[in-house]
């Protein structure tokens, strides 16, 4: 119960007499957050307030504690994610959770139908540097394709070989928001900003010598971009930018809806 269409179906049903006002209360009773043992609370109400359900972070749970959050979770649900899962955590959730998925190069571990279908319009366009920049690109693929967006892939177009992305620059064209994820130096959404003409969210990741610092040499280069319309999440926070990407398709939507209303 955590969208606003079930929550009206949960009410009418209350005033159509389809549902006993008591068993509407107990479903009610923990809409806000819902405590797992004593170690989570789940913000049940995070959909409502902001359009995307509570995802839990892997690091630092047992799968224990993963596995208990989930299957709380799944009652309320119809996607439940659960990020920077490693194999071996996954070997151990999947004796204790039914149906679970994993995208093993993305991190991911989801309760999910086997197809979902876009609620959205629109298409995330994402980008990747190199090969090493797969698995924050790929958690934002599978972020976004899981939150309902369409995605369009585009990997190991970095500037080293530019011609690569000029070689694919429809994909480019016919994104409606692009995340662009890059390490090393981290000059690519400079270059893709450059070329296109929708928002362009930039993702530094900590793949790099030295000298990139784990990450904060192309942070500081997107942050720095000569380029308009570059934002800049954190270092390989492919989850954030997917997030991101999604605000900005459903602020399009909404915006597009409240235009056809009638006016005075």
């Amino acid at each position: 119960m955590t969208d606003e269409k079930a929550l009206r179906s949960l009410l009418e049903a209350v005033a159509n007499g389809n549902l006993n006002p008591d068993r509407a209360l107990d479903q009610l009773k923990h809409l806000a957050y819902e405590p797992v043992g004593e170690f989570a609370k789940i913000d049940n109400h995070r959909a409502l307030r902001t359009g995307f359900p509570e995802v839990i972070w892997g690091p630092g749970k047992t799968p224990e504690q993963i596995a208990q959050i989930m299957q709380v979770m799944r009652q309320r649900n119809q996607v439940v994610m659960a990020t920077r899962i490693q194999p071996e955590v996954y070997t151990t959730l999947q004796a204790k959770v039914r149906g679970l998925r994993y995208y093993e190069l993305a991190r991911i571990c989801a309760i999910a139908p086997s197809t979902i279908e876009p609620r959205y319009p629109g298409n995330i366009g994402i980008i990747s540097a190199g090969t090493a920049d797969l698995p924050v690109a790929e958690e934002a693929a599978v972020t976004a394709e899981l939150s309902g967006f369409r995605v369009q892939r585009l990997w190991d177009v970095g500037v080293a070989g530019i011609h690569r992305l000029l070689n694919n620059r429809h994909i480019l064209a016919s994104a409606s928001v692009l995340i662009v994820v890059a390490g090393m130096e981290g000059a690519l959404p400079s270059v893709v900003a450059g070329l296109a003409d929708s928002p362009v969210i930039a993702v530094p990741t900590s793949i790099g010598y030295g000298a990139s610092f784990a990450g904060l040499a192309p942070l500081l280069t997107m942050l720095n971009s000569c380029a308009a319309g570059v934002g800049v999440v954190n270092i390989d926070n492919g989850f954030g930018a997917a997030v991101l990407a999604g605000q900005i398709l459903r602020t399009s939507e909404k915006i597009q809806l409240s235009s056809k209303e009638p006016q005075g």
